[in-house]
């Protein structure tokens, strides 16, 4: 069975994180929220279980050129590899600077820049529409000779560099920041703020960024996200709102020169009569606030109780998807992301929020009992079930009644 090396790599993200928690008490730093880090983490979720069907049409796109349109057949070798490592990594830069300066292609990548923090958790947090967009530039590699299975695997490495990148708590590294993508340099790339936006687009080589000139380097602490704050913490709703945004524009553009520009120019481009582009404003670090939706402590303590058990799920899923039928996976994919909607609602004090949950923790038992129904273990994950929901039940009902809080207010409240 192939399984993704990113998803093999799991456990080793979530050791770095801990890591970068431990750093946090020991530091007295705020580098995490636990409302921040759940909707990454939840993203990341989101886009690995999408990828289940959307990669394998960009990989099925891949296999048909190399079959029909390969120059040559390049044999598998140490310094073949090396060499498609730095080839991946320029389509890398092109894709992903791409995804910057075309608004439809933003669509899938905004979400990756949404998080106002910075920490190891920003890197999961990836757009499930982004592989729509990116996976052509990757072609040309097909044309050339290089095999399906070698570039999946070279390109999960590229990705895999990646996540150590995304922290606070290393500084800059000398001679390396010449050559290699640093934290430094990718800070920089998570900024607001006008000089930092749309630089430092490179993987691994920073040298893509120096040769086509969108280089910059760290100087004042960046502000992350994005200009128009998502102020979410819904994993579904951050992936649809910039194209709820776009189509918004679309329906009150009857021009369809307007119309084209809406989809390929780039992110903040509208039409003159709608107001014209939008230009990235400069931060004022003094009154900036994060959107910090948060409520009772209690409640927050059930999520993350929650959000843990469907972190186990999905790699049990992720890890054996390969033997489920189509429809089980479609069943699955849906329960595991509607379970990360109502997690996020939770966090959000939706009024919705304790239905939807109720619903939801249903839904999860019966697919429990439906996966077990031919195993050894029937009676005890039925009894576990029972406990199960009465004591999330019971839970609910404990936090229910205390005063929610919703709020946009500063970084210093809620920390994990």
């Amino acid at each position: 069975m192939d399984i993704d090396p990113i998803v093999l790599s799991i456990p080793i993200y979530f050791i770095l994180i801990a890591v970068e928690l431990i750093i946090q008490l020991a530091q007295k730093r705020e580098l995490y929220r636990l409302n921040d880090a759940v909707t990454n983490i939840s993203c990341g979720i989101t886009q690995q279980i999408t990828n289940l069907f959307f990669k394998v049409g960009a990989v099925a796109a891949y296999q048909l050129v190399y079959e029909n349109l390969a120059l040559f057949q390049i044999p598998i070798t140490w310094y073949t590899v090396a060499m498609l490592f730095v080839l991946v990594d320029f389509c890398y830069y092109w894709a992903h600077r791409k995804s910057h300066e075309i608004n439809l292609f933003w669509g899938g990548h905004v979400v990756h820049h949404q998080s106002e923090d910075y920490n190891f958790s920003v890197a999961l947090r990836q757009g499930s529409f982004q592989i729509l967009w990116t996976f052509m530039f990757y072609l040309p590699l097909a044309v050339l000779g290089f095999d399906t299975l070698t570039f999946v695997t070279v390109s999960a490495l590229v990705t895999l560099y990646q996540f150590w990148i995304h922290t606070e708590t290393i500084g800059k590294l000398g001679w390396l920041e010449y050559v290699f993508n640093t934290p430094s340099h990718h800070r920089v790339h998570h900024g607001r703020d006008p000089k930092y936006i749309d630089k430092n687009h490179a993987g691994v080589f920073i040298i893509w960024d120096r040769m086509f000139g969108t280089f910059q380097e760290e100087e004042e602490r960046p502000t992350y996200g994005v200009t128009q704050p998502v102020n979410s913490w819904n994993p579904v709703w951050v992936n649809l709102k910039h194209y709820g945004y776009m189509w918004n524009l679309l329906r009150h553009s009857p021009r369809w020169r307007d119309k084209l520009n809406i989809l390929f120019n780039k992110p903040g481009w509208q039409p003159e009569h709608l107001g014209g582009y939008i230009a990235p404003k400069v931060v004022d670090k003094s009154e900036h606030q994060k959107y910090d939706a948060q409520g009772v402590h209690s409640a927050n303590l059930y999520v993350l109780f929650q959000f843990v058990l469907a972190l186990v799920g999905t790699a049990l899923f992720l890890f054996n998807a390969a033997n489920f039928a189509l429809i089980e996976m479609i069943f699955s994919s849906l329960l595991i992301i509607s379970t990360l909607v109502s997690l996020g609602a939770l966090l959000e004090n939706r009024p919705s929020a304790v239905p939807l949950e109720i619903i939801r923790m249903a839904c999860t038992i019966v697919a429990l009992l439906y996966f077990t129904q031919h195993g050894g273990f029937y009676g005890a994950t039925l009894g576990f079930c029972v406990l199960y929901f009465f004591v999330s039940i019971l839970w609910i009902f404990s936090f229910k009644s205390q005063a929610p809080r919703r709020a946009t207010v500063t970084d210093k409240q809620l920390r994990v």
